[in-house]
């Protein structure tokens, strides 16, 4: 469908809305067999039908003016990001439906969308948000102040009404519910309206704030609907401060909320692959390139503390426990398929296998089906789990989108071309031609796979040939014959013929063992077998009873259990780095391995390396520092160094907050007026011109010392330092010669109340409080 149409004063543009170069099949169209990938389907359809609709709607039917059968959820669910998680549970349900027909979600999910209809308002707006509307009634007058994670004091707000946005979409398209359709235009139009009235510098200024993937949903209803009106506010709605850098190749993007800018980044390709235009394309590849080749870990994940570091140091991977948050790759793997529909690559299809089995797999839990937010890279750390009724991070949300739709990648087709990107266990019904491929495997554990061929016609088969196989070693045959099995340009091996029913093609893919550093080319290292990344289970303290399980605090996704000096971790010990022949497969356990000798230190001589994703409910090492045997010594001198003060201020910390990022301060209840949030030097900074204040937890009343962290260019600077309304300190920063230094404030004994500290931070007249670069509630040092 093409369409001719004008923004503001420019020239007439015409669109095909439909191009594409290749088109994944629909979720419907493939259904997966037994695996890995079925058994996570399997459990996250336990987990979908054991959350509480009913419960998921109150944030809607409150702020709808309706009567409430049940209370909403706590956790996220009732601090400000209140019906992000209904919207997560639309798309999942939607997700459920195509990829399984089971007649319990599909009531699920008709039910769900009945109520939401009930909620939604004559002018069209839906949503959960905690006295939304009358926020959203000022921002339509222009009234409005937004930081990097609020928009006239509410959290996040078009992040979250954009979950509902995407679940009416999913609802919509992916599972043909009318009434969605009709909800989703209804919703836009009041997105439109309230929006008609800002400036684009309004827009821009709001777009501060994280807002997921509006642009993205919009041009989605564009190509669905074929009105432009929607392509124009997705344009609106895209933030020039990240496309434009990333137009132009470049890469400003840390120090940046990581997860805020991947939705953004997948909407600059629909728009993209909407318009032609070729700087919106350009800016998705510049950013999926970085991220991919110099911000991710061997996972596919990135980001320390859900921000993304200097690429130059992964120092904070392996030090903080906050390792790659799992949504950051449920998105990026969205930006990976648009962008292998556009330009259908290996590259892609290698990516997302590795991401897909590493990180996304790996991040549920088998049995429960909990989902894990932070997956550390820290030798020896762990991950928790969300509980159903409990855990309503943003990670949950994703997670049981992601465990739905495990089909969608395995194949796709560009007219007579048929990709197979992934060897999954599944079969693919391809409509268009009549046919049916089953692909049989127990892929990763055997490295082949039989594709059979139901039916007759005329096509190209196109079989990815994965980085992770040698050139010249990937074996294929039709029917038992041998065929050439080279890739073309593109990664992909082509085999052109007229497939008669009963056609068999198989594919050998030979794996081999293989060490992977990390980016910045620092001492670590992971190990990989094929596309798998091997880690090992490790117990380092003696007895120990690991709570793997989350409980519904604010901070509970984080793994807070003690974390292990890193100088006890094991090592790799060998003369060279040439010792990959030390890795021996366990003969009956499919990708398990020793190294007898190689790995040396505390309790290594019965590890086991195993597939990350199969590891679970334990302490783990994923990334290895490497030493020859005389170095050894001395390497864990050095570490042991380097951790002792980190160490010794962790044991020394009550509580501590990252001012200016925006899950630390949500966990400690921030407030402000006219606050702001920046970026200096890769560090986060808050100041306000009027006041801000955060909650510390102290639940035994230990904290002593109030360390605050600033910046020598903010010298001269005078503000007030509050604890629980008393006065702490009056502050006027001085210079200094060090650009960040720390400032130690006492804190009178008995001075927290409820297990809390409220600080508060208030400008004098005529100045700002701030910059704050960090604050941290210590013990006393005397012990």
């Amino acid at each position: 469908m093409k369409l001719s149409f004008r923004f503001g004063g420019a020239v007439a543009l015409s669109l095909a809305l439909s191009a594409s170069a290749a088109e994944l099949f629909p979720l419907r169209d493939v259904r997966l067999a037994a695996g890995p990938f079925l058994a996570a389907q399997q459990t996250d359809l336990r987990y979908l039908l054991a959350l509480d609709a009913d419960r998921l709607l109150a944030p809607f039917r409150r702020e709808a003016g309706l009567p409430l059968p049940k209370p909403g959820y706590g956790n996220w669910e009732s601090s400000g990001l209140d019906g992000h998680m209904g919207g997560h549970y639309l798309s999942a349900l939607a997700f459920m439906v195509a990829s399984t027909d089971d007649p319990r979600v599909r009531e699920r999910l008709a039910y769900f969308v009945a109520q939401l209809k009930q909620c939604q308002a004559a002018d069209g707006y839906l949503g959960g948000i905690p006295g939304g509307r009358a926020a959203w009634a000022e921002i339509a007058q222009g009234k409005l102040h937004a930081d990097n994670f609020s928009v006239n004091g509410k959290w996040v707000p078009w992040y979250n009404l954009h979950k509902t946005f995407a679940g009416l979409r999913d609802a919509w398209q992916v599972a043909g519910n009318g009434d969605a359709r009709a909800m989703l235009v209804k919703l836009s139009d009041w997105a439109l309206a309230l929006t008609s009235q800002l400036s684009d510098e309004q827009m821009q200024a709001m777009l501060r704030s994280e807002h997921g993937g509006m642009n993205e949903v919009l041009a989605d209803v564009a190509k669905l609907t074929g009105d432009i009106k929607y392509l124009h506010l997705a344009r609106r709605f895209s933030h020039r401060a990240i496309l434009e850098p990333l137009a132009r190749g470049e890469d400003r993007l840390t120090g940046l909320h990581a997860n805020t800018q991947i939705p953004k980044v997948i909407g600059f390709e629909r728009i993209g692959q909407a318009t032609g235009e070729p700087h919106w394309d350009a800016a998705a590849r510049t950013f999926w390139q970085t991220v991919v080749d110099k911000r991710s870990v061997a996972i596919g994940g990135n980001s320390v503390k859900e921000h993304f570091h200097d690429s130059a140091d992964f120092a904070p991977m392996t030090d903080e426990v906050e390792g790659p948050e799992t949504c950051n790759t449920y998105n990026m793997l969205k930006l990976t398929a648009l962008l292998f529909e556009r330009q259908p690559a290996r590259r892609y299809g290698d990516y997302y296998e590795r991401a897909l089995y590493n990180h996304i797999l790996a991040s549920q839990r088998p049995g429960s089906g909990g989902f894990v937010y932070f997956t550390p890279m820290r030798p020896n750390h762990y991950r928790v789990y969300s509980q159903v009724d409990e855990g309503m991070w943003c990670c949950v949300g994703s997670g049981i989108e992601s465990h739905a739709r495990h089909g969608e990648f395995i194949y796709a087709h560009d007219n007579d071309d048929l990709y197979v990107n992934l060897y999954v266990a599944s079969t693919l019904h391809w409509r268009d031609k009549g046919v049916r491929i089953v692909q049989s495997t127990r892929f990763p554990d055997v490295a082949t796979t039989r594709l059979t061929v139901q039916g007759s016609a005329t096509y190209a088969l196109k079989l990815r040939y994965p980085g992770w196989v040698k050139p010249g070693a990937l074996r294929v045959r039709v029917n038992g014959k041998p065929v050439n099995a080279r890739p073309g340009d593109d990664g992909y091996v082509r085999i052109a013929r007229t497939w008669r029913n009963g056609d068999t093609v198989d594919v050998t893919l030979p794996m081999t063992t293989r060490l992977e550093r990390m980016p910045d080319r620092s001492n670590y290292y992971a190990v990989l077998h094929g596309p798998i990344v091997l880690a090992a289970k490790t117990a380092p303290f003696a007895n120990e009873k690991l709570n793997v399980l989350a409980d519904g605090s604010r901070m509970g996704h984080i793994a807070q259990g003690p974390t292990c000096p890193q100088e006890a971790a094991p090592l790799l010990v060998s003369d060279t780095r040439d010792f990959l022949h030390r890795f021996k497969p366990v003969p009956g356990q499919p990708l398990t391995f020793t190294a007898p000798g190689l790995i040396q230190g505390p309790n290594a001589a019965g590890l086991r390396l195993i597939p990350f994703f199969r590891l679970h409910d334990a302490r783990y090492m994923l990334y290895w520092q490497h030493s020859t045997p005389a170095g050894a010594a001395e390497l864990r001198l050095r570490t042991a160094q380097g951790e002792a003060e980190r160490i010794a201020l962790a044991r020394r910390t009550v509580d501590q907050v990252a001012p200016g990022e925006q899950q630390p301060e949500s966990d400690h209840a921030f407030q402000g007026e006219g606050a702001d949030a920046g970026i200096n030097g890769g560090r986060h900074w808050r100041h306000a011109s009027g006041w801000f204040s955060y909650r510390l937890n102290d639940k035994l009343g230990e904290g002593r010392v109030l360390r605050l962290t600033f910046a020598a260019a903010d010298a001269g600077r005078s503000f007030d330092v509050l604890g629980n309304g008393r006065l702490l300190r009056s502050v006027t920063l001085a210079p200094d010669e060090r650009p960040f230094y720390d400032v130690d404030i006492d804190v009178p004994a008995g001075l927290a109340r409820d297990g809390a500290l409220t600080v508060k931070f208030v400008a004098r007249p005529g100045s700002l409080a701030g910059g704050l670069y960090g604050v941290r509630l210590l013990r006393d040092d005397t012990n």
